[in-house]
């Protein structure tokens, strides 16, 4: 008897060879009907035949699906037989009933790897070689649903031999494989010089390498933007990278040929590399191997240095190139501008930094960074959530209208939302430079635009100096806009990332920078929340802070406010610099002390309880750092120096005003000034750390639930372990999201929909 199915699958089904794959399940099976892409992202199936065989290809679809394809939810539906003749695929639709995940970019694989290192294939020295199994897919995508018509591969018609290949049911990678193209009909590569001039070369990547070997610096294009590549051995080399970037003291990421090369320069455990070796390929943050070639002006001042391994041909070729298999691979781009994505941008925007341009013909549709994991008390999380993982979505536990989110001020992602799906754009970015502001509103309508939403809010910061705020009135949506502030946000996205429906928890959520809802920065506080509200039940003890955004750049502004603000006389204060050496962190010494110390002792600055700046504070009283040359440089320094100490146990007060605990800072801080230059610093950044930490966690204590970790100090391993200590039980930090601003805009989508009663 003849049975008929019409079956409905959403998840990463996209883009990942999923229609050969039912195709060679039906006919296999003796089954007629077809498969077809629709314009949610979603694939619909009709099939027809044998009762016993249907069961069959329903169990298949689970037990022998595409390596990168991903199930969140099967619609099997009972229908009538239409008396098809064979099995097809059809071509694909724009109609879509569901949404489904976009595919994001995959890593090349194995298989394609053997391809270009072999010297019998077609496919020998190919720099973009892809099959179903790999290659970019959202950097190139145009519109749903994903085929080679809507990307930016439609340009390049398949050549009779790949034509075969994608006709071929027996070619299991290349059967309907969207991306596939080979040296006839692919995407060229070219050398420029900086000055735009085309340079005849016979192979791009022996030039490449020949010249970087020698010293030069290169601007490569890749799957979301260009990178800058050069040597990574010679210090030469990187402090001349580091003057024309203007680059301070920002480490730069390695990409290394193999594991035997990473494992002579970091220290791998099995997580790592499991990471490291994933299709994602993200930047993983590995302790550093002191002994290794790789120069300390890589990663001054840290004890970990970010390592990734190729994800596109060109720089597994170039990579073997390279004597020493590692090199310098950096995102291409002005600092606080978005990566480059064109070559124009390059010449423009790089010409006094990098010496040639390796340019591929593919366009890139999506501008899309390095991922970055590290490793918090042995648990991976995300700094920054992009390339091969962005635009997956995130499920949360509840209904959501269509909205969207725009973020917070640094290292931003947006995010928009339907049904009880999330999806974070990209790393967007710091929204001070009109271009980056430009990539998140263009990003936000792009997904507005191909999952046909229709938003009925958006959320955003309620901080009313964020740059972000101008982009409001470019949307062209008639919808509410709904401010959450920066801290309930922090807290309802770490309750999204763990799935929790709207219960009460503990929020510990400690930033530099946060605008309160009475109207100071907040940065170190302890939150009882829920989706649709919150109390502050502790913070660090405000203190005066002048000079604003001088004052995270010159650490010892902080320092200095924090004694002030503490009691300290301002001729201990002034000893207390000139005895640590750390006047000359002042741009206008002696002076610039005085005004900041009166303004401070007179309140007249920022009131705050950032721990943001009072771990600045520290690093400068320590030595460790005087000058900011990157977000997060300080209290990223003072955790390098306390690896290596001990814990001298001094704990900080907790006092009561009102209904909010107050963590007093006074004897850490004495302790550690009158200890600086007696007691190693290694064991005084440890304590600081810690100390912290602790304190932290006892409040957190005094509450019965669940308690979670988020903002951007949340990573840090010393705070994270002294919170443990005092809690008593599980801590629970961000895993699907970045904890710090990146992730964000989950918490401002959950907390808006709950304050406008939208679930």
């Amino acid at each position: 008897m003849t049975r008929a199915l019409k079956i409905k699958i959403v998840g990463i089904v996209q883009g990942v060879g999923f229609r050969p794959f039912i195709y060679r399940l039906a006919t296999a099976r003796a089954l007629k009907g077809y498969v077809k892409n629709l314009g949610g992202s979603e694939v619909e199936i009709h099939i027809e035949g044998r009762e016993d065989f249907l069961r069959d290809f329903v169990k298949a679809l689970e037990i022998e699906k595409p390596e990168k394809a991903k199930y969140d939810r099967i619609i099997i539906e009972e229908t009538d037989p239409k008396g098809f003749e064979r099995f097809e695929i059809l071509k694909s639709s724009e109609y879509f009933e569901l949404r489904s995940v976009i595919p994001p970019d995959f890593s090349i694989c194995e298989d394609c790897v053997k391809e270009i290192e072999d010297l019998r294939s077609r496919f020998y020295r190919y720099p973009w070689n892809s099959c179903i199994n790999c290659g970019p897919r959202f950097s190139m995508l145009k519109k749903l649903p994903y085929d080679r018509e809507n990307t930016s591969m439609w340009k390049f018609e398949l050549c009779e031999e790949c034509g075969k290949d994608y006709l071929d049911l027996k070619n299991f990678r290349r059967f309907h494989a969207q991306g596939i193209s080979c040296p006839k009909c692919g995407p060229k590569t070219y050398v420029y010089r900086i000055d735009g001039r085309i340079i005849e070369v016979d192979d791009p990547i022996h030039f490449t390498a020949k010249n970087i070997i020698n010293g030069k610096i290169f601007a490569i294009k890749g799957v979301g933007g260009y990178h800058i590549a050069c040597s990574a051995k010679l210090d030469e080399v990187v402090a001349e990278l580091r003057r024309r970037k203007g680059r301070g003291e920002k480490p730069f990421a390695l990409m290394v040929r193999d594991l035997n090369v990473a494992e002579k320069i970091a220290f791998i455990d099995p997580l790592a590399k499991k990471i490291l070796i994933s299709p994602e390929k993200p930047i993983v943050i590995l302790p550093r191997r002191d002994n290794s070639l790789v120069s300390k002006l890589v990663a001054p001042g840290l004890s970990s240095v970010g390592i990734m391994l190729p994800y596109t041909g060109f720089q597994h070729l170039l990579l073997k190139e390279i004597p020493e298999g590692f090199l310098i691979m950096t995102s291409a781009n002005l600092h606080g501008k978005p990566i480059c994505t064109k070559i124009e941008e390059v010449f423009t925007e790089l010409s006094d930094v990098v010496d040639y341009v390796v340019e591929h013909e593919r366009e890139i549709v999506h501008g899309i960074d390095d991922s970055v994991v590290r490793f918090t008390d042995c648990k991976p999380v995300f700094l920054r959530r992009s390339r091969g993982y962005a635009p997956n979505w995130i499920e949360v536990p509840s209904k959501l209208p269509d909205c969207l989110a725009i973020g917070a001020e640094l290292q931003t992602a947006g995010a928009v939302a339907f049904s009880n799906k999330i999806i974070l754009t990209q790393y967007i970015g710091d929204l001070d430079d009109f271009k980056t502001l430009e990539k998140l509103k263009n990003e936000l309508e792009w997904l507005v635009r191909v999952y046909k939403m229709k938003p009925k809010f958006i959320a955003l910061d309620m901080h009313p100096n964020y740059h972000n705020r101008a982009i409001l009135n470019e949307f062209n949506f008639e919808c509410d806009v709904v401010e959450v502030q920066h801290h309930h946000a922090h807290a309802a996205s770490a309750m999204a990332d763990a799935g929790l429906k709207d219960e009460e928890i503990v929020a510990i959520t400690i930033d530099g920078t946060g605008y309160g809802d009475d109207g100071t920065i907040w940065g170190g506080e302890v939150l009882i929340a829920n989706y649709s509200s919150y109390k502050r039940v502790a913070s660090l003890k405000p203190f005066s802070l002048p000079g604003g955004d001088s004052a995270a750049k010159y650490p010892v502004k902080s320092l200095i406010a924090l004694m002030a603000s503490y009691g300290f006389e301002k001729d201990e204060v002034f000893e207390v610099l000139k005895r640590n050496r750390i006047l000359d962190g002042l741009s206008y010494g002696t002076e610039e002390f005085e005004i900041t110390f009166e303004l401070a002792k007179k309140n007249a600055g920022t009131t705050t309880t950032s721990l943001g700046r009072t771990l600045d504070a520290f690093a400068s009283l320590l030595g460790i750092c005087k000058l900011r040359t990157y977000e997060g440089e300080p209290p990223m320094k003072l955790e390098a120096v306390a690896e290596e100490g001990e814990d001298r146990k001094i704990e900080t007060e907790i006092s009561k005003r009102g209904s909010r605990y107050l963590i007093d800072l006074e004897p850490l801080l004495n302790f550690v000034v009158d200890n600086t230059g007696i007691i190693s610093r290694e064991d005084l950044a440890k304590t600081v750390l810690l100390s912290l930490g602790r304190a932290f966690g006892e409040i957190a204590s005094f509450f019965d639930s669940k308690t979670f970790i988020c903002g951007g100090a949340a990573v840090n391993t010393y705070i994270f372990r002294g919170i443990k200590e005092k809690l008593g039980r599980e801590l629970i930090i961000p895993k699907k999201i970045p904890p710090n601003d990146g992730g964000i805009a989950v918490g401002q989508i959950m907390a808006a929909a709950a304050k406008i009663g939208s679930f």
